[in-house]
C-alpha cells in the first residue's frame, strides 16, 4: 500500500502582490525522491520554501504525514519537535554570520585578513550542527566529511571558501541533523567538473541511508537516485513524470527573441570612446597567502585590449582570488606586481579608478548584495560601483538601465524590489549592473548560475554581439563549457594555485 510522505492540496502563495502559486496539488509518497524543474520563475525554489515551512499560504494546506507518524511513534517525548525539525534545507544563499554574530558576512570582508578573522573555521561550523531527532540515518561528522571530501578544508574559515567548497559544507550540515526530509534548492550550482560527476554517488548514499530528497535542477542533471520529477510551469504542475520517463529537451525551449543589433550598438555608446590601453591586465610572480595557506603561487598574466580570456579550474583552486586582485577588492595587490589599464597598483590611482573600467560579476556578489533596491536602482547603481543606489536616481541613467533590462528580456521586473523576483532575474540583473557603463573590461564569474536553459543561450548571445560590436576585453569564468561565449578564444586554467 503507497503511503504518502507529504501532500500539498490546492495552495495559493502570492508573493509581493505576484501570485506564484494558485491551487497547487502535489504528493510525495514514501520511497520516492523527486526533482522539480522549469524555467526561471515558475516557482520552484518557492515551493521548496512552502514544503520547508518558511512561506505561508495565502490558501490551502501542507500536511506532514512524516511528521504525524514521527509524534505518533515517540509520544510525548517528541512532542515539541515541530515538522520544521525534521527537515533540512539547503538554499542558494548561505546565512553565515561572524563569529561576534553581529551580523552576516559583507561581500570584501574574504579579502580583509583582519576582518576575515571574525568567521568560524569548517570544523568548527560543523561542530556546531544538532540533530534535534533521535532518529539516526548515521551521518555523522566524520562520515559527512568523508563523503563531501571536507577534510582539507577544516581548518579554512568559513568567508574564504570557494562558492563550491561552500555548497558542500552546507550540504554536510543538514546531513548532520539527520533529517526525514532534504530539500536541496540548485545544489549544483557552483560545483566543479569533478565534484558535480560524484554528486550522484552523493545522492544516492543519502537516498540509500533513508533520507528522503527534493531537488530544483537543471534538466539536464538529475541524478540517478532521483525517482520521479514534477515540472513546473507558470506557478503549476504541469507534468509529473517517473524520472526514466522523462524528456529533459521538453524543457527550457523559449522561442529565442531577436537581439536588437542596433539598439546593442546604441547602448555601447552610451559612454565617452575608452582610451586604447596597451595592458589591460599584466601579473608578475604573484604570490598570496593567507597565514600558511598560499593561494597564489607565481602567477605570470597578461591580458591585452579585447581579448576574451576563459578562467577555468576546480573549486578552490584560486581563481576568485586572482580576480579580486584585477577587480581592486583584495588589499594584496599592493605587495605584488600588478599593472591594470597600464598603470603600476600602488602608483596613486584608487580603487574607484579601477572599478570605473571594470564591470564584474560573481557568485559572491550576488550572495552579498542588498536586496532592497528595485531592479532599476540595482543596475543604475553600476555607474557609481555602489552595492545599491544611495542617490536620487538620474532619470537619464534609470532610462538606460531599462534599455539593458530590455535587451535581458527582464524589463518586467523594473519597479519591483530586487528581493520578490526569481533568482534567475535577479542575476541577470547584476549582470546589466555590470554592462550598464561600457567597462573596458568585463569579468563574470560564473555567470549563467541559476539561469535557464532559454536565459543561458540569450545571455551568451548577448556577450558574443557585444564582443562583435566593441573592442570590450572579457575574463569569464564557468564550469561548465558549453556556457562559454564563441568570442572566448583564449584560455587560462589554474589548478591548486598554480597556472596548469
Amino acid at each position: 500500500m503507497v503511503q504518502a510522505l507529504l501532500s500539498i492540496h490546492e495552495a495559493n502563495l502570492k508573493f509581493a502582490n505576484t501570485v506564484v502559486f494558485k491551487n497547487l496539488n502535489f504528493t510525495i509518497n514514501k520511497g520516492e525522491n523527486w526533482a522539480i524543474v522549469g524555467n526561471s520563475g515558475s516557482g520552484k525554489s518557492a515551493l521548496l520554501q512552502v514544503i520547508a515551512g518558511k512561506f505561508h499560504l495565502s490558501a490551502g494546506n501542507v500536511r506532514y504525514y512524516f511528521h504525524e507518524e514521527f509524534i505518533a511513534r515517540l509520544g510525548a517525548a517528541a512532542e515539541h519537535l515541530t515538522f520544521h525539525r525534521l527537515i533540512a534545507m539547503v538554499e542558494s544563499r548561505h546565512h553565515f554570520r561572524n563569529l561576534s554574530n553581529t551580523g552576516e558576512f559583507y561581500y570584501q570582508q574574504r579579502y580583509n585578513s583582519s576582518d576575515s578573522e571574525d568567521a568560524l573555521t569548517v570544523s568548527d561550523y560543523l561542530a556546531a550542527v544538532q540533530s534535534y531527532i533521535n532518529h539516526d540515518f548515521g551521518w555523522t561528522l566524520e562520515k559527512v566529511s568523508d563523503l563531501l571530501q571536507l577534510q582539507p578544508l577544516a581548518d579554512k574559515q568559513l568567508i574564504k571558501l570557494s562558492n563550491g567548497e561552500t555548497k558542500r559544507l552546507l550540504i554536510a550540515a543538514a546531513l548532520i541533523k539527520n533529517p526525514l526530509l532534504l530539500l536541496l534548492d540548485n545544489p549544483l550550482a557552483g560545483l566543479d567538473i569533478e565534484t558535480r560527476a560524484r554528486f550522484g554517488a552523493i545522492i544516492r548514499a543519502i537516498t540509500a541511508s533513508g533520507i528522503h530528497i527534493i531537488i530544483t535542477s537543471s534538466p539536464t542533471e538529475i541524478p540517478e537516485a532521483i525517482s520521479h520529477v514534477a515540472v513546473l510551469k507558470g506557478g503549476r504542475i504541469e507534468k509529473q513524470v517517473l524520472r526514466g520517463n522523462f524528456d529533459a529537451g521538453s524543457v527550457g525551449l523559449a522561442s529565442n527573441k531577436h537581439i536588437d543589433k542596433t539598439e546593442l550598438a546604441e547602448l555601447l555608446r552610451t559612454r565617452q570612446v575608452r582610451p586604447g590601453y596597451a595592458e589591460v591586465v599584466r601579473m608578475r610572480h604573484i604570490n598570496i597567502s593567507y597565514g600558511e595557506k598560499q593561494v597564489l603561487k607565481d602567477i605570470n598574466w597578461q591580458v591585452k585590449l579585447g581579448e576574451r580570456w576563459a578562467l577555468l579550474g576546480p573549486n578552490g583552486a584560486g581563481k576568485s582570488t586572482l580576480l579580486s586582485l584585477i577587480n581592486a577588492d583584495n588589499p594584496q595587490a599592493y605587495a605584488n606586481d600588478i599593472v591594470l589599464f597600464d598603470r603600476k597598483r600602488g602608483t596613486g590611482e584608487s580603487i574607484w579608478d579601477i572599478k570605473s573600467e571594470t564591470g564584474f560579476i560573481s557568485p559572491e556578489l550576488y550572495q552579498y548584495f542588498p536586496t532592497d533596491n528595485s531592479c532599476l536602482q540595482v543596475i543604475e547603481s553600476g555607474y557609481y560601483d555602489t552595492m545599491g543606489l544611495f542617490r536620487p536616481s538620474d532619470p537619464k541613467k534609470a532610462a538606460i538601465a531599462l534599455r539593458w533590462m530590455k535587451a535581458l528580456e527582464i524589463d518586467q521586473y523594473a519597479r519591483q524590489l530586487l528581493k520578490n523576483i526569481p533568482a534567475g532575474a535577479q542575476r541577470l540583473c547584476l549582470l546589466a549592473r555590470a554592462l550598464i557603463k561600457n567597462p573596458t573590461l568585463l569579468i563574470f564569474d560564473e555567470p549563467c548560475q541559476g539561469l535557464d536553459v532559454h536565459q543561458v543561450a540569450h545571455f551568451k548571445a548577448v556577450v558574443d554581439d557585444i564582443c562583435q560590436l566593441s573592442n570590450v576585453t572579457l575574463i569569464y569564468v564557468t564550469h561548465y563549457q558549453h556556457e562559454l561565449p564563441d568570442s572566448v578564444t583564449r584560455v587560462l586554467r589554474l589548478d591548486n594555485g598554480k597556472v596548469v
